[in-house]
């Protein structure tokens, strides 16, 4: 029950939509709610900068839930601005659940600024799902709209966010792709118009790179052995880790050492953790900046990529040994060990649990 003075806590989320949610507008409508239905507020609870998808990142209101479960309040209410700053969580049953956790524990939640009463009748609980309906919608608009302007500026040959990479350096420019300054690990832009920019690093990593396609491509090293190469020299790595195979090549796959702007390799949108999307689905775009490596030289590590029997599915090896039945009408080991574009019989006994279970898989019997 609601009487003169009532305590009440407030909770403010500020995201970076728009300046109508700035916490110090929230703060001003909330405490004419207050004043005109007899709710004092004694404590706050805000997020700032957050977004309402999920609760891992809102100490805010992870607090303010904690405070409630634990019986730690010294208010009767939580008084709230709208709908969509208790969140837009995706499931709507979410910011459901928070609520009823309050409710469950006496103390209801007031939308200030809502048009219905969140009283718990019919209507109020209609309204309130559209509303949150609305705010997980707006969210994944909103995530539609930045996909497409990122793919835009990435089009522009203009970077999209984290690190650079091994070799490189981001460049702050103007618009008009004037240079500005180099940016730091850790540092961003301050002017939303301002671009980034990928520029060749320093010459020493540039020709560590350079030497990296050089042993894959014209020594024939392989991955493990580059990276065992490296750490026994005492090569600096990325993040002045050591070298692994893994490190060796990414960096012999990834087309911007061929100055190609490279967008969508991961989609993680909506809170969603990050996953590697198909090369296929990747946007790459040609001669957006400086190369440090031979387009040539590049290609070729390409090839050589795509002939390492580690990267080959079991499809591929056994299409490549049904290939060589075909040419030769028999296999043994050492017409597999012969053969330049074929695994080692080694390997397809370790693949597939023997050789002689490969022959089953490609409808080969050996005659005894």
């Amino acid at each position: 029950m609601v009487t003169e003075n009532t305590p009440a806590a407030q909770y403010l989320r500020m995201s970076t939509e728009h300046q109508q949610y700035s916490i110090e507008n929230q703060a001003r409508w909330v405490q004419q709610y207050a004043r005109s239905h007899g709710f004092t507020v004694t404590r706050t609870y805000s997020d700032s900068a957050k977004s309402g998808l999920w609760l891992k990142g809102r100490p805010g209101l992870r607090g303010l839930l904690r405070d409630v479960t634990e019986g730690n309040t010294d208010y009767k209410a939580i008084l709230v601005y709208d709908v969509s700053r208790w969140g837009r969580f995706q499931d709507t049953d979410e910011a459901a659940h928070y609520e009823f956790v309050c409710k469950s524990a006496g103390i209801p939640v007031h939308y200030c600024a809502e048009t219905f009463v969140n009283d718990g009748s019919l209507p109020s609980a209609i309204m309130k799902a559209v509303k949150r309906a609305m705010a997980g919608e707006y969210s994944r608009e909103l995530g539609v709209k930045v996909f497409i302007g990122k793919k835009r500026l990435a089009e522009l040959g203009f970077w999209q966010g984290g690190p650079p990479g091994y070799g490189f350096r981001r460049l702050l420019v103007s618009p008009e792709r004037k240079p500005k300054q180099l940016l730091s690990r850790g540092e961003r832009k301050s002017l939303m118009t301002d671009r980034v920019i990928l520029v060749p690093g320093t010459p020493d990593e540039v020709e560590r790179v350079r030497d990296i396609f050089r042993l894959f491509t014209i020594k024939k090293l392989g991955l493990k052995a580059i990276a065992r190469d490296l750490n026994q020299r005492g090569v600096p790595s990325p993040h002045n880790a050591r070298w692994t195979h893994s490190v060796v090549r990414t960096i012999l796959s990834n087309p911007k050492y061929v100055g190609c702007n490279v967008f969508n390799q991961t989609t993680g949108r909506l809170g969603a953790p990050p996953v590697a999307r198909p090369r296929a689905e990747w946007i790459i775009i040609p001669d957006a900046y400086e190369g440090i490596v031979d387009p040539t030289i590049f290609d070729r590590a390409q090839r050589r990529l795509e002939s390492l029997v580690i990267w080959k599915t079991d499809e591929q090896l056994l299409q490549e040994l049904r290939s060589l039945l075909e040419s030769h009408g028999t296999l043994t080991p050492k017409v597999i060990d012969d053969a330049r574009r074929t695994a080692c019989s080694r390997t397809l006994g370790r693949r597939f649990g023997g050789l002689r279970k490969a022959y089953e898989l490609i409808g080969y019997r050996k005659e005894n």
